[in-house]
């Protein structure tokens, strides 16, 4: 089991946006099973590539009932909203409540190059396009009004 460090806020992979997966390797399984390692630790639901320093198009999610990943993923579908409390392991210590779509379609592959496509509602939903948007180089404060953006920003706690 490898569980890989956290990068936090600050740290330019986070608001880099990640290449495609293109090669279906030793490599490639290697970082979905630290992933999978590590978004298995109590309080994760979600964890993209680029939160432990790896700028590929690649995220795992446990939430729900739901555990997984998707590599090279991509929203296809949205509908409804759903609005919660919505946090990031890269911005310890901050949360805000944020609309998001209330269910959401991701395509993509498996480790082997296999197409997959995954479902979800309400939080299930909200972790597929947060992941989604960390592939991007965006964070969910970006979605904030300005004056919620600085209160929130001022309350992450970067080790």
């Amino acid at each position: 089991m490898t569980v890989r460090p956290l990068r936090y806020l600050g740290d330019p992979v986070l608001r880099t946006p990640t290449d495609p997966v293109t090669e279906f390797d030793g490599r490639l399984a290697r970082l979905v099973d630290d992933l999978m390692d590590s978004v298995r630790l109590p309080g994760r639901a979600g964890l993209a590539a680029p939160q432990i320093g790896v700028g590929l198009a690649v995220f795992s999610y446990d939430v729900d009932g739901h555990l997984g990943y998707v590599v090279n993923p991509e929203i296809t579908h949205t509908e409804g909203t759903y609005r919660g409390g919505e946090a990031c392991l890269s911005l310890p210590g901050a949360h805000a409540d944020v609309e998001r779509a209330a269910y959401a379609v991701v395509v993509g592959c498996d480790r082997t190059g296999k197409p997959i496509t995954v479902e979800g509602t309400g939080e299930f939903a909200r972790c597929l396009q947060h992941e989604t948007d960390h592939l991007a180089g965006r964070l969910y404060v970006d979605l904030l009004e300005p004056a919620e953006r600085r209160k929130v920003m001022r309350a992450v706690a970067v080790p």
